[in-house]
């Protein structure tokens, strides 16, 4: 049984133009002590994903219209709400995309950390303190009983982030969802916070999902990886078979756009046509057909059922790349 196993996921949020349907069908499974990266444009529902799981997503204004996510077996979308506490925070955390909003700015690095601990465990005040001096050295916190007394808008945006992981992973999770947790740093902080990323996931043996649009952080951490477009998975599978190999149309199309080294000198970096469809009106075929270069009448007639690639890949398109590890060959 994986760890966590979203099927058919849809949430949706109610505007006055209509029903935006943010996430449309997702299904996704994590195994433990695995990490799956979740990528694709700005606005594909990659966040929504990640708060439906939580079921975090009805303060933001949307609903969890139809699906289930499967944590350890439970349903996580039938549980109470004093259950559904009982697992965010412990079981599965999160660090969030902007550490300066979701930190609470009249509260001390320290105090946070400690009511994460003391929510979930049997435990006193000085021994949650000293915890928490623990947990900001694992994350390689400079000064770390020091910075128990700080405020957040005193930390740097690296410190701030490590505090976050650090609050995260109080009560280590047996699940990390992490979004986009290198966003507004610089190069060298990203990669000293993956590098810590990975560090302690090995060695609190959880699983991760990583939430991105970055492939090379994806090429450098992840297990698998799924590609979200319109609101729907449409190819996953093992990151080393799926970059060198790619099936689907977008995911190629992804993936060309990065690869700046393999352009002869002079040329263009090669881009995908098109916008992404309004979620308010998605084509009744496949949601990247209006874009697709191999785009047939038959992707307009509805949308395509995942199915298998070869080589532990699964995509959703009736017109796939077939290609080999040597190199690409269309079908």
């Amino acid at each position: 049984m994986p760890l966590l196993e979203i099927r058919g996921l849809q949430t949706w949020f109610e505007t006055r133009a209509g029903t935006v349907k943010a996430v449309n069908g997702v299904d996704l499974s994590i195994e433990r002590g695995e990490t799956v990266a979740l990528v694709g444009e700005s606005g594909s529902g990659k966040s929504v994903t990640a708060y439906s799981v939580l079921r975090l997503i009805e303060a933001a204004g949307g609903r969890i219209a139809g699906g289930e996510v499967l944590f350890d077996g439970t349903d996580m979308l039938r549980l109470d709400l004093a259950s559904l506490r009982a697992v965010r925070g412990n079981r599965i955390a999160m660090i969030f995309q902007e550490p300066l909003s979701a930190l609470n700015p009249v509260q001390s690095i320290g105090t946070q950390i400690v009511e994460a601990l003391r929510l979930h465990r049997d435990i006193g005040l000085r021994a949650a303190r000293e915890r928490a001096v623990e947990l900001l050295e694992l994350v390689r916190m400079p000064s770390p009983r020091e910075r128990l007394e700080e405020y957040p808008h005193r930390l740097s945006g690296g410190m701030r982030q490590r505090a976050m992981i650090a609050i995260a992973l109080a009560c280590e999770p047996d699940l990390l969802i992490a979004d986009e947790p290198t966003t507004a740093l610089d190069v060298t902080t990203q990669a000293q916070i993956l590098d810590l990323l990975r560090e302690l996931q090995g060695r609190l043996g959880m699983a991760m999902l990583l939430i991105t649009h970055d492939l090379g952080v994806v090429a450098e951490t992840a297990d698998r990886v799924a590609v979200l477009y319109a609101g729907r998975v449409v190819e996953q599978g093992p990151v080393e078979t799926l970059f060198d190999a790619p099936a689907h149309p977008y995911t190629r199309g992804l993936l060309d756009a990065v690869r700046i080294e393999e352009l002869p000198p002079g040329s263009r970096l090669p881009e995908i046509p098109g916008m992404v469809p309004s979620l308010l009106a998605l084509p009744p075929g496949c949601a990247f057909a209006p874009r697709c270069p191999r785009a047939t009448p038959a992707c307009d007639a509805g949308p395509p059922a995942m199915r298998a690639g070869g080589e532990g890949r699964l995509h959703a398109c009736f017109n796939p790349w077939l290609s080999t590890v040597e190199g690409r060959v269309p079908a």
